[in-house]
């Protein structure tokens, strides 16, 4: 297991980051996600541990709370130590019948991280994470509400998730003008057969030193190894019975048509070829990953230690790649010639230094 430093923060997380939204069950979608109680729950946070996991994803709106609160007690009752693991939370969606029980506004931010706390039975959280974009409230009101929280200690970072490239530089600048806590991460979803980060998200964020937290890394199980063109995954599976993320399916076939390619020659699973890729990403602190039962996890552990040489890497980049779209097409017309010279300028300081 590999650590990499989450954005320019100090602190260094697994390349694999247990999520939790397989804990708790209850009704509608979290039934179909998962319904993993204590004790199955604990085994998994036991063997992530074990293999050297120390980053773990939840949200307030998971199972309402209860994924909190299982993942809080399986901590307690397996004796993790408070510093060994990186505990990360979520605010946005609704956690209650009122008006005012969801959002991003500075009421049920702040709500939201004390009713947080109590579940999990800790004192703060490492990386508390605005879950969804908030139309009503101002970005500022925001940020100024999670650098409160920053101050009093009840978390130590701040990140965002499913959030545009240019709502994100927006706050980065208030954060930077009014000298406020920044986010330091984004959660967001990428995979081999939906890419769509890399247009605007990507660049972004290696420019701004944001960290990556990849949701939904095999597609809602699309990219397990269980689903092809003549294969649709057996009743009552993620993707049968909770048809999401949306993806092009005929795009994402031929993506399974070459990673099953490569994982055959490799003798690896389908799934570890696509979370391989993944972590071959530089823009990539951490792949969420989360499971109903122990093999699953094994198996997704494993993927850390599959290698992709440069020519898979290339047929992988190939059969997945997104359509050109303006105005990339055209910053990458117009920018040819300069980064041309801004290459051969680097060539010959670097041929310069060493002669």
């Amino acid at each position: 297991m590999r650590y990499n430093q989450l954005g320019r923060t100090g602190v260094f997380v697994s390349e694999l980051c247990l999520g939790t939204m397989t804990f708790g069950g209850g009704e509608g979608i979290w039934k179909q996600i998962g319904d993993l109680q204590q004790g199955d729950a604990e085994r998994l946070i036991g063997r992530a541990l074990d293999a050297g996991i120390n980053f773990i994803d939840t949200a307030d709106i998971y199972a309402d709370g209860l994924s909190e609160q299982i993942t809080g007690q399986a901590l307690k009752n397996l004796k993790v130590p408070r510093d060994k693991v990186v505990v990360a939370t979520k605010v946005f969606g609704q956690t209650g019948e009122f008006a005012n029980a969801r959002g991003a506004s500075r009421y049920h931010v702040i709500d939201g991280v004390k009713a947080s706390l109590k579940r999990l039975q800790l004192d703060h959280v490492d990386l508390y994470q605005i879950h969804g974009f908030d139309p009503a409230t101002p970005i500022e009101e925001t940020v100024r509400a999670l650098d409160t929280l920053v101050q009093h200690g009840h978390v130590r970072y701040v990140g965002v998730s499913n959030w545009a490239a240019w709502q994100i530089v927006k706050a980065l600048g208030i954060s930077e003008r009014l000298g406020l806590a920044r986010f330091e991460s984004l959660q967001a979803y990428y995979t081999l057969a939906g890419r769509d980060l890399e247009r605007e998200l990507v660049p972004m964020l290696h420019s701004e030193g944001l960290g990556l937290m990849v949701w939904s890394p095999l597609a809602g199980g699309l990219l397990s190894g269980k689903y092809g063109r003549e294969q649709q995954g057996e009743a009552g599976s993620r993707r049968t019975s909770f048809d999401f993320p949306p993806v092009d399916r005929e795009r994402a076939y031929d993506c399974i048509d070459v990673m099953r390619d490569i994982a055959n020659a490799k003798q690896v699973s389908v799934a570890q070829i696509a979370l391989a890729w993944l972590l071959h990403q530089r823009v990539v602190s951490s792949v969420i990953v989360g499971a109903k039962k122990v093999e699953q996890l094994d198996d997704n552990i494993a993927a850390t230690g599959v290698t992709l040489d440069a020519q898979e890497l290339a047929k992988l980049d190939q059969v997945s790649t997104l359509p050109a779209e303006y105005p990339g097409w055209m910053l990458e017309r117009q920018g040819e010639g300069r980064r041309t010279q801004l290459a051969e300028t680097r060539q010959a300081a670097q041929a310069h230094r060493q002669g």
